[in-house]
């Protein structure tokens, strides 16, 4: 497949700068969904087998997940599996907007329709790691139409300076709102999402010590490329496409460490948080052969885990450091 993204709004400006809709203000739930080019439902059908005299018979145990809109075939799946429609992923984050909450920033589909995402700023202060050097609180929900990835709900950090999505601050919040979202009493929980929110809000604030931590400690020489080989699982190797491969990342993320987005500032020269930051800046605007590749494996796949551990190797070493 040529391009992951399928349909995408985002509000003036995104961390993908360039894909899909740009509105000017953010949308409502209802505004929200069409823009996104989501309103559309999924249905389980049955599954006919063709029969060497060809006739037909049911396989029984399994349906198919298809779009309505178009009859795109998503999957073929155990007949237990019960489709989330993209309708509720809207209605979970409405009482949020109708609150004050939050508001929109960009909501989309990639592969096909496959994997759906929506992505709320929540309208708490940001974290400031150092002057100048904020990072914004975000709501995110993903789900898969396909059965490959489970409904999940968290928070997300991104860096303002460079729109860099950070590890996320996932915990007992995140759960919660994973249970919200099943319940049936959403829109009527408004005191639950503020306590939610509020306890988010104490979890960003205490990453964002973390944050403050990495920022106060500097990168030793021969730091950056332990780093790099620890992030990204590099080990002394004899095949020389591989080789290439690890010495043009090693390269870019010494490169971004000094000319990146932000490095400028105080809180990331030459600091175990600018270190981090070269990272995700590569994950986000470098690594991959397209923006919709690249946030795809960001959100939902390798760069994710990357990502995280990223902030992990650093948080160990600058303790070290």
């Amino acid at each position: 497949m040529a391009h992951q993204l399928e349909s995408m709004f985002s509000v003036i400006e995104t961390p993908w700068h360039g894909l899909g809709k740009i509105v000017r203000e953010a949308p409502t739930a209802a505004d929200a969904i069409k823009l996104a080019g989501l309103d559309w439902n999924v249905s389980k059908r049955p599954v006919k087998v063709v029969n060497p005299d060809g006739s037909e018979s049911e396989a029984k145990g399994f349906v198919a997940i298809v779009r309505d809109s178009d009859q795109t075939v998503f999957n073929v799946l155990g007949e237990g599996f019960t489709p989330l429609q993209n309708s509720k992923v809207f209605d979970f984050f409405n009482p949020f907007i109708e609150a004050g909450l939050a508001s929109f920033e960009t909501a989309g589909s990639l592969r096909g329709g496959r994997n759906v995402w929506a992505l709320a700023k929540l309208n708490k202060a940001p974290i400031e790691v150092g002057k100048g050097d904020a990072v914004n609180k975000f709501l995110l929900l993903s789900n898969g139409h396909d059965g490959t990835m489970a409904c999940r709900v968290g928070f997300t950090p991104i860096r303002v300076v460079c729109a860099n999505t950070l590890a996320a601050a996932h915990g007992a919040q995140a759960s919660k709102l994973v249970r919200l979202m099943h319940s049936k009493n959403v829109a009527t929980n408004v005191e639950k999402l503020r306590e939610i929110i509020n306890a988010a809000d104490a979890k960003f604030e205490a990453t964002a010590e973390q944050y403050r931590e990495l920022a106060r400690r500097d990168v030793h020489r021969g730091d950056l490329r332990k780093y790099v080989n620890i992030v990204f699982g590099f080990s002394e190797i004899e095949d020389e496409r591989r080789q290439l491969a690890q010495k043009k990342t090693l390269e870019s993320i010494e490169r971004l460490f000094t000319q990146g987005r932000g490095m400028n500032l105080k809180s990331a020269k030459g600091t175990y948080w600018g270190l981090y930051n070269a990272v995700t800046e590569y994950l986000s605007y470098e690594s991959g052969r397209s923006e919709d590749r690249r946030l795809y494996s960001l959100w939902f796949s390798q760069s994710a885990r990357i990502n995280q551990r990223a902030l992990h190797t650093a948080m160990e070493m600058a303790r070290v450091a």
